[in-house]
């Protein structure tokens, strides 16, 4: 989730907001909204969703995949890119539509099957809750995802949440091979402690791991958890207007990941300082 209040998220118009789905690249397409990302890829044995956002972006979600030309009963495989309601509250009625087997990493599953309950930062606010989903497949850090000739990657990214996510696939087009990174959330929100009485232990070094991965990874196909990560509405009109390459920004990647790092440092340093005095 963004850097917003608990108490400003229904307040957010572009995570409701429809946006066309579209072919990013090859066999991957986004079926989201116009900030909450929601991802297809398309395979010859049935295809995975990730992210299933809100529970009223279900509809959506549904929508704009039967748009592009596939049927949503094709979803085989569900997946998330971390466990806050904007990103996972969708997944138990996408399990009943579909009966697509629901993928979290290890450290997530308790949070998505009691449905935010014993979420570190938001548990204990009925209005964080949303229905409970079972896990039928439990994730590990460097876990591969397979179907119909996919393979997606879980890099286990945590801090946002115990359990987020950053998902790498190879995407094919004309010929060539593109990496896609689609990052799970390397921010601190509002409230979260990282000194002092940390939200909980080991809170830093998880953020901490989660630069490091990001930094590791080879990323040609920049995509996130949210549209506003990677600049999505302003690819997007360049893709339209015939730029196929629209969504390949290295740069932009390394950049977005050196801004995230400074201001996780920035925000800790604060906290340290305010909690010596």
């Amino acid at each position: 989730m963004l850097l917003l209040t608990v108490r400003s998220r229904a307040q957010n118009p572009e995570w409701t907001e429809a946006f066309p789905p579209f072919r990013i690249m090859g066999n991957l397409y986004y079926v989201g909204s116009k900030d909450l990302a929601s991802y297809l890829v398309v395979t010859p044995e049935g295809n995975i969703l990730i992210n299933s956002n809100l529970e009223s972006s279900v509809p959506q979600i549904k929508a704009s995949v039967e748009k592009l030309g596939f049927r949503f009963s094709d979803t085989k495989i569900l997946l998330i890119s971390h466990a806050h309601w904007d990103h996972d509250a969708g997944s138990a009625a996408i399990k009943q539509m579909t009966w697509a087997k629901y993928m979290v990493m290890d450290a997530d599953v308790g949070v998505v099957e009691d449905g935010g309950k014993s979420d570190f930062a938001y548990g204990k606010e009925p209005r964080n809750w949303y229905k409970p989903a079972k896990v039928d497949r439990v994730l590990h850090d460097g876990d591969e995802v397979k179907l119909g000739g996919a393979v997606l990657v879980a890099h286990k990214t945590p801090g946002h949440t115990k359990g987020c996510t950053t998902w790498t696939l190879k995407v094919n087009d004309n010929g060539k091979s593109y990496d896609a990174v689609i990052v799970g959330s390397p921010n601190v929100n509002p409230g979260f402690r990282l000194a002092g009485r940390p939200s909980y232990p080991g809170i830093v070094a998880d953020y901490e791991k989660t630069f490091r991965v990001l930094e590791s990874l080879h990323c040609d196909l920049f995509l996130g958890a949210h549209g506003a990560y990677f600049g999505m509405t302003a690819k997007y009109v360049r893709l339209k207007a015939g730029d196929r390459m629209a969504f390949v920004d290295p740069a932009g990647y390394a950049s977005y990941v050196a801004e995230r790092k400074a201001t996780f440092e920035k925000e800790l340093a604060r906290q340290r300082d305010g909690a010596t005095r």
